[in-house]
């Protein structure tokens, strides 16, 4: 049995490389999954033929408690940035004045997760994150489930190499499909969802989130009897890993390394994966020897980044949206039009003085962009483009969905609804209290909550827990099914047990968001506390001010809430804080700010740290803000806080005060 099953494992393994590193498969998916199937089946039957290399594992499976920290051999720095063609020309100029006339190498910039993988005689060993570039993360489990990474290779000495683990564009798309349909937080591009799933406890989620790789350096390559960059991504290829050999090409000046930007430009939104610039690259191990290193970046390597792109097209239409709190939001009705990779036809106008402000008309020709090539917005309207048929918006005086009279707060630039029956209010209420960041109810997204609405089933958040009445209905629901149903109980059942802040998050209370609801929860500690708190005594608390005071009073003088939250109690959710122990570190008493994309966390799970660590967490900065963590592409905010000589810290310099701690 043991020659059968190292007979699977390796034709799968073949099979795999064809499939998602040559893109030329010679066997049907059925005829694959009955191979892994009968290999899985042989692997429970004969557990003592074990092997953690095995395809199998590819499929994850493995929970984890945390992830081991691990020194890199040698440190995985950044790279420094060019932005248009004199930076470049800039670039070269020295290297050349330096060294006289070099060789270059020229590869797309992947919009993901760097990575290194170590194999011990030929066996996959490790993967490991950037991390602060010294020390990172051990994502072994889930960087297994990678099927386009060999567990083997045709090489029996040690080995490392490093690349940059992705999540293609069809894989970003089914995911938030799904997490849209539950009811979770979409991501907001591939690499977003890239780190989030390689940062899975779980190895199946990782797995079933479809990532991939490319694999673009070769540390000491000299070793292996390699002289240049480019003979060492085709040695790689050789080995059986997947290296972008279509965008990585050589050059011998900064025109021809023009050329090839332009040409990545015109093609980077068909691309199956996100790029967000070129890496220029001396060629010669040796010239990269003579060149060296500054403290933080190799001098003989820069990425070239791409600016947003911009597009004109049509506003054909203004429509209003209305939120959970009543909130009503003008959206731009485009005629359809391609930008940074994705069709777009709706873009936010944020609000009536927005759209006064930019004199934005129905019919009127505008310039639309994605922020941070993720968000569609309107940049301005194009007036001189006008021929008399545009039309001014004049916002309603009724809200769209239920006619119910609109109110303006004085002292905010937004129109409410304050029927609390109107029925968009009523499913995004509940949608919003099921949602990951408040009580995290699995099966119950915007969707469901709409459908379930319609039929009578959840007209109000304390429904959910009296959802078992209509289990035949739901059963015979088309897409639900028992199986649906089962599990969406069982996680209705769980969320009953979530702290007090989750609640407060899920209940709407104007104002208080993720934030204001740990603050609340760690101060008052019981629901009942807080209900009995007064203005004054609110208002006093660091970051909550006298709106946010005068919010939570109105939530709880409101007998309609008062109602819910006691029929919530009976359902038997839980109406009390758990303890968090707070550690002691730099970070705490500090009012912190974190801004940019970071290397090795999710801006959420960044201030879930600095909050575990005594730091007070806010989104905007000012001259009461201590500390600035920024990453790539910090903007206005870094700006702000050096202008207001507000103290400032980078990513890499965040890992190690981090680090410190250990």
């Amino acid at each position: 049995m043991k020659k059968r099953i190292e007979e699977l494992r390796n034709r799968l393994n073949q099979y795999n490389y064809e499939y998602h590193v040559l893109d030329a498969p010679t066997i049907s998916d059925l005829d694959y999954d009955k191979l892994l199937r009968e290999l899985m089946d042989l692997e429970a039957a004969y557990p003592e033929y074990d092997d953690p290399n095995s395809p199998t594992k590819k499929v994850g499976g493995q929970v984890l408690d945390a992830f081991d920290k691990v020194e890199h051999k040698r440190p995985m720095l950044s790279l420094g940035n060019v932005f248009n063609y004199e930076e470049l020309k800039s670039f070269c100029t020295k290297i050349e004045q330096e060294v006289g006339e070099v060789e270059y190498v020229a590869e797309c910039k992947i919009d993901g997760l760097a990575m290194s993988v170590s194999y011990l005689q030929g066996q996959f060993l490790q993967a490991v994150t950037r991390g602060d570039g010294v020390v990172g993360e051990d994502v072994s489990a889930n960087v297994r489930t990678v099927k386009s990474l060999p567990m083997k290779i045709g090489y029996d000495q040690n080995l490392e190499i490093r690349g940059e683990i992705y999540m293609p564009k069809k894989s970003f798309e089914r995911v938030n499909k799904e997490r849209e349909e539950n009811g979770e937080e979409l991501f907001a591009n591939c690499r977003n969802a890239a780190a989030g799933s390689i940062r899975q406890l779980d190895s199946k989620i990782a797995a079933r989130r479809g990532l991939d790789g490319f694999w673009y350096h070769l540390p000491d390559g000299e070793l292996y009897g390699l002289d240049n960059h480019y003979d060492s991504l085709m040695w790689m290829k050789s080995l059986g890993f997947k290296v972008n050999e279509v965008y990585s090409r050589k050059f011998q000046n900064v025109d021809e390394i023009w050329q090839f930007i332009e040409e990545l430009s015109a093609v980077r939104y068909d691309l199956p994966y996100d790029i967000d610039g070129v890496v220029i690259k001396v060629n010669s191990y040796a010239v990269q020897r003579q060149l060296g290193f500054t403290s933080r970046t190799p001098k003989w390597a820069v990425a070239y980044k791409f600016p947003a792109e911009e597009k004109e097209t049509v506003l054909e239409d203004i429509f209003l949206t209305v939120g959970r709190t009543g909130k009503i939001t003008p959206n731009a009705q485009l005629k359809p039009l391609f930008l940074a990779g994705t069709k777009v036809s709706f873009a936010q106008l944020h609000n009536e003085d927005i759209i006064k402000e930019k004199d934005i008309r129905i019919g009127d020709v505008v310039v639309v962009r994605k922020a941070g090539d993720i968000i569609p917005e309107v940049v301005r309207s194009v007036s001189e483009k006008r021929d008399g048929t545009q039309k001014p918006y004049i916002f309603p005086s009724v809200c769209p969905v239920c006619a119910h009279p609109i109110v303006r707060d004085a002292k905010e630039a937004h129109y409410f609804c304050i029927n609390p029956d109107c029925p968009a209010r009523v499913v995004e209420s509940i949608a919003h209290f099921a949602s990951r960041d408040c009580m995290n109810i699995d099966g119950l997204g915007i969707k469901k909550v709409e459908a379930f609405h319609q039929m009578g089933w959840l007209n109000a958040i304390e429904d959910i827990y009296r959802i078992s009445q209509f289990e035949t209905e739901i059963c015979e629901t088309s897409g639900f099914g028992e199986k649906s149903y089962r599990n969406l109980v069982a996680s209705i059942e769980a969320s009953k047990q979530n702290s007090l802040e989750k609640l407060l998050n899920g209940l709407g209370i104007r104002q208080v968001g993720d934030k204001a609801a740990k603050i609340l929860a760690q101060r008052f500690h019981t629901m009942d506390a807080l209900m009995k708190a007064e203005f004054d005594e609110l208002q006093e608390i660091r970051d909550i001010g006298p709106i946010t005071a005068q919010g939570i009073i109105a939530f709880f003088a409101d007998e309609g809430n008062r109602r819910m939250i006691n029929r919530l109690k009976e359902a038997g959710v839980c109406m009390e804080a758990s303890v968090t122990r707070i550690e002691e570190s730099f970070f705490t008493g500090k009012t912190v700010v974190v801004t940019g994309t970071l290397k090795s966390y999710g801006r959420k799970e960044a201030e879930a740290v600095l909050e575990q660590l005594g730091a007070k967490v806010s989104s905007s900065v000012s001259k009461k803000t201590d500390l600035v963590i920024y990453g790539e592409s910090a903007g206005s905010k870094l700006d702000k806080a050096r202008k207001l000589n507000v103290a400032v810290m980078s990513d890499d310099e965040f890992e190690t005060k981090l680090k410190e701690r250990q």
